[in-house]
């Protein structure tokens, strides 16, 4: 996160207040009702707060000091950033797009519907190729690095020097990390961790900066293949979820703003609104391609990701899901030489367990990783130390696995159908070897099957303790890493584990039972199951997707009830103690993420007390000059403006129709002035607008002259002459539950006369939480 330079916070008009009574907590109390709902004299606009700009670093003098970068950063949960913006998801109305849409025939609205679904087929395929990809690089380079670390370490045991393996383990192990956490630290940072936070706000609403470049999805696909292959404590599936989102958001813009490239196709869909379902169609195939789930992608999307949803975008997204499981199946199969094999056998059996210690888990991994991103914010800020703690964590988790093997005793003999890929012998006698090699000398995913399908007996439960215990602290040191990583995996490993040690324990318990009741427990595979599902409900906070993702990976249906119950179970111990592991990330990154629901406990406030105040509006006729300086204005950087008629000083003007930063920075480019119209210059087009979409010019590149500023701009055809607005006595739940389900970036407040008193954006409304003293009010701070 970048460095913290200002802090800009919400003060009240009451004067009289003790200082910090009017910031952070909202009291309810009449006194403080009054003080809030005070007014401006003379029937101006009404105004909640003033803006209050503290420098955090005041003390700082010196010109060299200033230009010196602090060693600590300060960082408070309770701020708000300023530097996101919002998605534009709500159709812009006007006379263009009635006049594009009246000329459109019958024809070519069903043209418009198949590239819907062209583009969904074209996100399926894509993502389930770098699936593919990832899968198969990974194998090929993780089985070289374990088979020269194996031949050295079989080497050693007979004529000594076992340091000399672990080190070499160690050495590998740290320079593919290093390769993965350099790329993703110098070239695109926010191509680390596993993407799903980011990706849950940018469906939420939220513009977040580069998330969807193809630039970030290169790092991504590469950063992701060095963490696996670095012997971490990741898994590639939250990344993936990433990819996909990243491959639709450039298929269905038809065209490349990173490498300049316009295929001029699919320019209808250059827009927010089409451009954030597709997002969602490519998230869920992410999903699909990493587990083989199109349904349970589809629940994911809907349950994880999307705010806004409708039965043909549903209907859409499964399609692009079953395209993307069927592409990785198909080229996976001819990989493995058996194109005829095309459908995954079930796992294992099924099973259920007592879940509330997952939740527990799940809380403790979740608060203990919390307070490690804030250590992380605060002091490891810069790039080189970023990759130098990637780079200690790959060779920790090579010298606490070595340790580990080097001191267990636990050896096994391989089972009739059961296939070791890299077995250590170690000091086991010949024919057998080292239990606790198998899920730590290999890959993450070879080692949930290996818990989820070896034979009874094939672990001991010390080994699975051990294992447990040092596997939760890799896994939550590794998350929040500067490299390419999921939870996902990680998660469904530390629950196989300890899923099959309580399958040991109970498999002991029952052993001197009749055979009738020892069967039931006889198999500790299902409990693997169970605990590797509930492990990653109790991290992440998922039901109803986990649930179908888990089915449709087993391969049957009858596993979904008891799956279910452990995840509830998860979540509700969870959720008693901490939030979910990505809701805690984008807290701590200060995203105005809106919830499903409102603040229990907001029905009080009303549209006047949580609106913007007082706000920049133009007449429908307006001044160039004026235009420019409104959005030059960097101290008040506005993105959307009411459109008003008999505007005045003092009082404000009634409510005709609102336009965007972006349609008038367009507007300004193509110098679309009233005074030119006689030079019967072209027409503007929507098409304009969309071929300006996303990277629109700032607007100090645009050129205006002296005599230019004196031209007017005619704004009636082009801005949207129905925004949404909602009296100023509105609660704000019914305001959150609009803004929300609406999609809306801008909302307009308005005056029993239909005057604009104020303007509620989505950072006016996830300031409102309920925190440990009620309904608190976060600070809004420049980050």
């Amino acid at each position: 996160m970048a460095n913290i330079t200002k802090r800009v916070s919400w003060s009240s008009l009451c004067e009289d207040r003790a200082p910090g009574e009017g910031t952070a907590l909202l009291d309810d109390t009449p006194g403080a009702r009054r003080c809030r709902r005070q007014e401006f004299s003379g029937g101006s606009l009404f105004r909640i707060g003033r803006l209050s700009t503290i420098d955090l670093d005041e003390e700082v003098t010196s010109k060299e000091e200033t230009l010196k970068q602090p060693n600590e950063i300060p960082h408070n949960e309770k701020l708000l950033s300023l530097k996101y913006e919002s998605l534009d998801y709500d159709n812009i109305e006007n006379q263009l797009f009635l006049e594009e849409e009246g000329q459109m025939s019958p024809m070519g609205f069903k043209c418009v519907e198949i590239s819907r679904w062209v583009i969904c087929g074209l996100i399926g395929f894509l993502t389930g190729l770098i699936a593919c990809f990832i899968d198969i690089v990974v194998e090929i380079v993780a089985a070289y690095k374990y088979k020269i670390v194996k031949r050295y370490i079989d080497q050693f045991v007979v004529e000594g020097g076992l340091c000399a393996s672990v080190i070499l383990w160690a050495i590998l192990n740290s320079a593919f990390v290093m390769a993965g956490s350099l790329v993703v630290a110098i070239f695109e940072p926010i191509a680390a961790g596993s993407g799903i936070p980011q990706i849950k706000c940018y469906l939420n609403g939220v513009k977040i900066p580069r998330v969807v470049r193809l630039k970030t999805l290169v790092v991504k696909v590469f950063g992701v293949i060095c963490s696996v292959v670095g012997g971490l404590a990741v898994g590639k599936e939250g990344p993936m979820i990433h990819s996909g989102a990243v491959v639709a958001a450039g298929v269905s813009q038809g065209r490349s703003t990173s490498l300049k490239k316009d295929l001029k196709i699919f320019e209808y869909f250059r827009r927010d609104t089409e451009k954030r379902d597709f997002v969602s169609a490519g998230a869920a195939a992410g999903v699909s391609a990493a587990f083989g789930a199109p349904v349970g992608g589809v629940l994911f999307s809907l349950e994880e990701g999307a705010s806004f949803w409708n039965q043909m975008l549903t209907w859409r997204i499964f399609f692009a899901s079953m395209i993307s499981t069927f592409t990785l199946n198909f080229f996976r199969s001819i990989y493995n030489g058996n194109p005829g094999e095309l459908a995954n056998p079930g796992l294992i059996n099924f099973g259920q367990f007592e879940s509330g210690v997952s939740g527990v888990l799940g809380a403790g991994f979740n608060a203990l990783n919390y307070w490690l991103t804030i250590f992380r914010i605060r002091y490891i800020h810069r790039s080189y130390l970023q990759v130098i703690e990637a780079i200690l964590a790959a060779a920790a988790t090579a010298t606490v696995s070595y340790i580990l093997m080097y001191c267990s005793d636990d050896c096994q003999t391989p089972g009739e159908h059961q296939a070791v890929e890299y077995p250590l012998q170690l000091f086991c006698p010949d024919g057998q070897h080292n239990s606790i090699a198998t899920v730590f000398f290999n890959t993450p995913e070879r080692s949930v099957r290996n818990l989820f399908h070896n034979f009874p007996g094939s672990y001991n439960s010390l080994t699975l303790f051990l294992f447990t215990f040092t596997y939760f602290f890799l896994a939550c040191w590794t998350y929040g890493l500067t490299v390419s990583a999921g939870v996902f995996i990680p998660s469904l490993l530390l629950g196989a584990a300890w899923g099959r040690l309580i399958g040991n324990l109970l498999t002991n318990s029952v052993g001197m039972l009749p055979d009738s009741v020892h069967s039931i427990f006889a198999d500790p595979g299902k409990y693997a199951l169970m605990g590797a599902a509930a492990q990653l409900g109790g991290i992440v906070r998922m039901t109803l997707s986990l649930t179908v993702i888990m089915v449709e990976a087993t391969g049957n249906v009858t596993y979904g009830l008891p799956i279910m119950l452990v995840l509830m179970t998860s979540k509700i111990v969870g959720d008693y103690f901490a939030e979910g592991l990505y809701d805690i990330h984008i807290k701590l990154q200060s995203v105005p993420f809106l919830g499903w629901e409102a603040p229990a406990t907001s029905h009080s406030f009303t549209a006047r007390e949580v609106m913007s105040s007082p706000v920049m509006c133009f007449n429908r006729t307006e001044k160039v000059g004026t235009i420019v300086d409104v959005l030059s204005n960097t101290s008040a950087k506005h993105n959307g403006f009411p459109i008003v008629s008999d505007f005045t000083t003092n009082e404000p003007g009634r409510i005709c129709g609102l336009i965007l930063r972006s349609q008038l920075i367009v507007l300004l480019k193509h110098k679309v002035f009233v005074e030119r119209a006689q030079l019967k210059q072209r027409k503007l087009l929507l098409k304009d607008f969309r071929d300006a979409y996303p990277r629109f010019p700032p607007i100090q590149s645009i050129h205006v002259s002296q005599d230019e500023r004196e031209c007017t701009m005619d704004l009636t055809e082009f801005m949207n002459p129905t925004p949404y607005t909602v009296p100023q006595e509105t609660s704000l739940p019914r305001v959150f539950k609009l803004f929300r389900a609406l999609g809306l970036r801008h909302l307009v407040v308005v005056d029993n006369e239909n005057r604009v008193v104020g303007l509620v954006t989505r950072k006016d409304l996830a300031r409102y939480h309920l925190g440990k003293h009620g309904l608190e009010e976060l600070q809004l701070a420049q980050t």
